[in-house]
């Protein structure tokens, strides 16, 4: 059974010169990070993330004190084989959403650090921290 995860921890930093003040600068809703496979040292997450910042949002790195990596990959199908690339860098224009899925784009969080039960991923633009999310696992996707 999947289990849809919320947000635990909203936006912990504003991006500079945001001009609306009703909607977070950024948002991230449907977090899904499902449980790595026995013996194996990844899990996936997926979500999707919303820019209301007035300006161009660039994702330049990700990273989670719960695992030794995190990399952001999409999955394309070339002569029939699908492949798995990563996104040096993710921009999302303003007012745009980028989803996270299975068969897409998606988060490779490798090597766990320990054994955590909540993971928290930070989003960055450069050094700037963007946004922080915390997730539990979920058993699987279906």
């Amino acid at each position: 059974m999947m289990w849809r995860l919320f947000i635990l921890l909203a936006i912990v930093a504003a991006l500079p010169g945001c001009e609306r003040q009703d909607v977070p600068p950024v948002v991230a809703t449907n977090v899904v990070v499902t449980a790595p496979a026995s013996g194996m040292p990844m899990a996936a997450g997926y979500l999707d993330i919303s820019n209301h910042s007035g300006t161009t949002l660039r994702i330049t790195d990700i990273s989670s004190p719960d695992y030794a990596s995190v990399e952001m990959h999409e999955t394309v199908v070339e002569d029939d084989v699908a492949r798995m690339r990563a996104i040096p860098v993710l921009e999302i224009e303003d007012g745009g959403t980028v989803i996270f899925e299975p068969g897409g784009k998606h988060l490779m969080l490798m090597q766990p650090v320990g054994t955590p039960d909540t993971i928290t991923l930070n989003f960055y633009s450069d050094e700037v921290l963007l946004l922080s999310v915390s997730a539990r696992f979920s058993a699987t996707m279906d």
